[in-house]
């Protein structure tokens, strides 16, 4: 079996590239066939895990954040041929990011030795696929709010750790951005105001905040929340309660749970994939989700 890892020495405030020689020596030590790419720019990953894919390798490894894992997702998804299984190689994670979401919803342990023995054993699980337009995503999509805040966790990076992720929300709740939008799901309708739209195949993002607590990456459904113009006090309280997902049980949100969604909202917002945000705003949002997409590799214990 062939194994390729890509790794993202950026992660984490560049914390991520620090490991590569204990990696390097670790993966010797098990006897793997196996590849090392490091990317250099945003793309990379994915560039890299579509051509690996279409050359036959037998596994393809994130190392990095949620980020990294969704440009290998993409760079799989994007580029699977006619015939051709996007189940025809193994993505495994070694999580040296940030959040770690979807690593930690699937038990990946965070640490390296670990982790790497968690790929050697080789046992994987089968989970969803979410799409947004063109874009695939494996762990939360937004619109909205999220996407404002990620967009301002971005200059945020002289703050180290997840506690960015809370303050850029509080400077994202400050200004109150606030759109028009009609959704659409399970022949269902809103019209109206909205502050956010969370959609998520996992229940956890930005390494805190439990956007969609009930989402699971194996369910073949989309959890998803909105809310519509929130005043500033209403969504200061809301916001510790997104930290354990009892958000979801004030009045002011709404929880649903369907196979595909369709937003139309002015003005245009940009759409956040597992942390990463679109080149351009849009008015029109399709989201879909894709049953039993892909194999991850997982500890055994994992259900």
């Amino acid at each position: 079996m062939s194994t390729t890892l890509i790794i993202n020495p950026y992660a984490n405030r560049w914390q991520c590239g620090h490991h590569l020689n204990k990696i390097q020596n670790i993966i010797d030590q098990k006897n793997l066939n196996y590849k090392i790419y490091t990317t250099q720019q945003k793309g990379d990953a994915l560039q890299i895990a579509h051509r690996e894919f279409q050359l036959g390798t037998s596994n393809i490894i994130a190392v990095g954040g949620d980020g990294t894992v969704n440009e290998v997702i993409n760079g799989i998804m994007h580029k699977v041929t006619h015939g051709q299984s996007s189940k025809a190689c193994n993505i495994g994670i070694i999580p040296l990011g940030t959040a770690n979401d979807l690593a930690s919803q699937i038990n990946i342990p965070t640490d390296i030795n670990d982790a790497i023995q968690t790929i050697t054993n080789g046992y994987t699980k089968t989970i969803d696929i979410g799409k947004v337009n063109d874009r695939y995503f494996i762990n939360n999509s937004a619109i909205g709010l999220e996407t404002t805040v990620t967009v301002t966790n971005e200059k945020m990076r002289f703050v180290k750790g997840t506690i960015r992720y809370m303050l850029a929300a509080i400077l994202t709740i400050i200004k109150k951005p606030t759109w028009n939008a009609t959704i659409t799901w399970n022949n269902q309708r809103y019209t109206g105001s909205l502050t956010l739209v969370s959609v998520g195949n996992s229940n956890r993002t930005g390494g805190i905040f439990y956007m969609t607590p009930n989402a699971l990456p194996d369910d073949g459904k989309l959890d998803f929340i909105y809310a519509p113009e929130l005043s500033r006090l209403h969504m200061f309280k809301i916001l510790p309660l997104t930290l354990t997902g009892k958000h979801i049980y004030e009045q002011s949100i709404q929880e649903h749970r369907s196979k595909s969604i369709e937003i139309n909202c002015t003005p245009s917002s940009y759409i956040q994939t597992d942390g990463e945000i679109s080149e351009c705003p849009t008015n029109h949002i399709k989201y879909s989700i894709l049953h039993n997409a892909v194999n991850i590799i997982v500890p055994q214990t994992t259900s």
